[in-house]
């Protein structure tokens, strides 16, 4: 929890305590359904918390906002951008229907009222429209842009930011950003966080 408040502070009271709930919450749940692994749970504030919070610290989504998080698994980086945002809400979604029991669980324990779940495949959704895409590590750019693009309103509700996918990378991207067809903005975030953690891991943000 130090970690978080290292780097953020204008938190309420209540998202104060949200955040401090995560760990026991998570802990008790991987014990049944294992979607985080024991090397992370223990740095869960820094590998998991945090690395999704690097989107909050560089994109401040505004009030209304709808954004999806494709393949978000045990729910990064939905759960704790949904606790920043509060006025922002989140539709979860992944393949794996055990990893979403998870993400109610923690939700509902938490009593997080932005989050909607939803079991599917990104690229079977129909009908529904999002200003952001956000992902954690799931697939290669382009894949991740194929699949967010068809649900991404035109309509802006931020005048200084384009609707558009944002997702978290590590490592050497040059040949995965080369394949995808896209110019994504790249940002470092070992410019947002000093922990030596962050290292050679990128916010890539592609506008529509």
């Amino acid at each position: 929890m130090e970690m978080i408040l290292k780097y953020f502070s204008d938190f309420s009271p209540r998202q104060l305590n949200q955040f401090s709930q995560l760990r026991e919450v998570y802990l008790e749940w991987n014990e049944k359904i294992n979607v985080i692994s024991r090397k992370d749970i223990e740095a869960l504030y820094e590998r998991h918390v945090l690395h999704s919070l690097s989107i909050a610290a560089r994109y401040p989504f505004a009030s209304g906002l709808e954004v999806i998080d494709i393949g978000t698994g045990g729910g990064f980086p939905g759960i704790p951008l949904a606790i920043f945002f509060p006025e922002v809400q989140f539709h979860l979604v992944d393949s794996i229907g055990k990893k979403l029991k998870v993400v109610e669980a923690v939700s509902s324990a938490l009593e997080i009222s932005n989050i909607t779940i939803q079991h599917s495949r990104a690229e079977d959704i129909k009908g529904r429209k999002f200003d952001f895409a956000v992902s954690r590590a799931v697939a290669p750019l382009g894949e991740l842009w194929k699949w967010s693009r068809p649900l991404l309103r035109k309509e802006r509700k931020m005048e200084d930011l384009k609707n558009g996918l944002i997702c978290l990378k590590g490592g050497d991207l040059t040949e995965e950003i080369a394949a995808s067809n896209t110019r994504p903005h790249q940002q470092p975030i070992a410019d947002l966080f000093d922990e030596p953690f962050f290292e050679e891991k990128y916010i890539l943000y592609v506008p529509l």
